[in-house]
């Protein structure tokens, strides 16, 4: 077959597909093309990787069984823990120093992956300071301190407001008109405890004086076994302390004396001699604080100081043996202070130098309380370092 003769079959060939096609549209039948199968979902979308939780430490002073201060900050961490489940990871670590040895806690914390950090005593304001300054991606929290960074805040609890409500019963169920308290350091923080639990006791009973007894520790069970059993001695029929342990209720049980548990719940280590705790919950903070930094919201460079109004500080398992008349007056005071219509410090206030710290309805503001080194009228003694 010549070329010509092949060129010609193919062209009729072409001449007959057309053909076939134009006949194909005349009677309404178009062939389309298939839609194209949709692309199938990939697998790692359905099962995306959970993001990695963020992990959370705590630096304790004392014992997480300690049944105070410690054991409050515990209780929160747990209570973190149930807020947010997986989304978070927590982790301790008890007894560290308020030395150069909090340094190294805190630096062991953050190169475990810890990106939040809270050291909770006010002895760890330094270290965590200088730790912060330098890793600048971890979020440091410290509770009682005033010193703050970019990375790094403070918060704590106003525990006066506990401290005076126990002051309203305690005025009125000493017999001998003598308090006794226990007192840690000497600090603005205690110092202020002490003067508000007198205040508070005045106001049910003008007679009211406090002895005072220091430990310098804030956990040493023998040592405030001791002092308690000092102010015992010394005439005080009724015992408050700004220290970690229950000690203080346990030495008043075993005397027969009265006495409140502090930052806990005490009931159980002396109930004869319990009246009521005067408690911390530090749980709304630590949520309030993860949630920022879950959210991207976390900042540095501020303060909280959280009490009544906030849930942080209540007194709470009031004994049976308080009069009704002062469980009203409590709840009273404690109603007020939800409020802000009830104001612990305000004047007329006097020093225990007779000289006024406070006019006539004058109103203290944080920056006072703050820097509270002096005890009011009723309380005995000098405050060590000041006046």
């Amino acid at each position: 077959m010549t070329s010509i003769s092949k060129r010609a079959l193919l062209k009729l060939a072409g001449w007959s597909t057309l053909a076939a096609g134009t006949a194909l549209v005349g009677c309404g039948k178009k062939e389309e093309a298939p839609a194209p199968a949709p692309a199938p979902v990939a697998a790692a979308s359905a099962a995306a990787p959970k993001p990695e939780p963020l992990k959370i430490a705590f630096a304790y002073v004392g014992p997480v069984g300690d049944g105070g201060w410690t054991f409050a900050h515990d209780n929160a961490r747990k209570a973190l823990e149930k807020q947010f489940g997986d989304r978070i990871a927590t982790s301790f670590v008890e007894k560290v120093p308020e030395a150069a040895d909090a340094e190294r806690v805190f630096r062991d914390m953050a190169g475990q992956g810890n990106k939040l950090i809270f050291g909770t005593t006010f002895g760890y304001m330094e270290p965590m300071l200088k730790v912060a300054a330098d890793l600048k991606d971890v979020k440091f929290e410290h509770a009682t301190g005033f010193k703050q960074a970019e990375n790094m805040r403070t918060y704590d609890s106003r525990t006066y407001e506990g401290a005076y409500m126990a002051g309203v019963i305690a005025g009125g169920m000493t017999k001998t008109n003598t308090l006794g308290v226990v007192g840690s350091i000497p600090i603005p923080e205690v110092i202020r405890n002490i003067n508000s639990f007198t205040l508070g006791a005045q106001s049910v009973n003008p007679k009211i004086k406090t002895k005072v007894v220091w430990v310098n520790e804030w956990f040493n069970p023998p040592k405030e076994t001791e002092a308690a059993q000092s102010l015992i001695n010394g005439g005080a029929d009724v015992l408050m302390q700004n220290t970690d342990s229950s000690a203080v209720l346990q030495t008043a049980e075993k005397a027969g004396k009265y006495a409140f548990g502090w930052d806990s719940d005490m009931t159980a280590y002396g109930p004869k001699a319990h009246l009521a705790s005067s408690i911390i919950n530090w749980a709304p903070y630590y949520i309030k604080a993860t949630q920022d930094a879950l959210d991207g919201k976390w900042t540095g460079n501020s303060a909280s100081w959280w009490g009544v109004k906030e849930g942080a500080i209540d007194l709470v398992s009031i004994s049976d043996k308080v009069p009704a008349e002062l469980k009203e007056k409590v709840e009273k005071v404690k109603a007020g202070l939800k409020d802000g219509s009830f104001t612990i410090w305000k004047g007329p206030i006097a020093g225990n130098d007779g000289k006024d710290v406070l006019k006539k309805d004058e109103v203290a503001d944080d920056k006072f309380m703050s820097g509270i080194k002096f005890f009011v009228k009723g309380v005995e003694g000098k405050v060590p370092g000041g006046k």
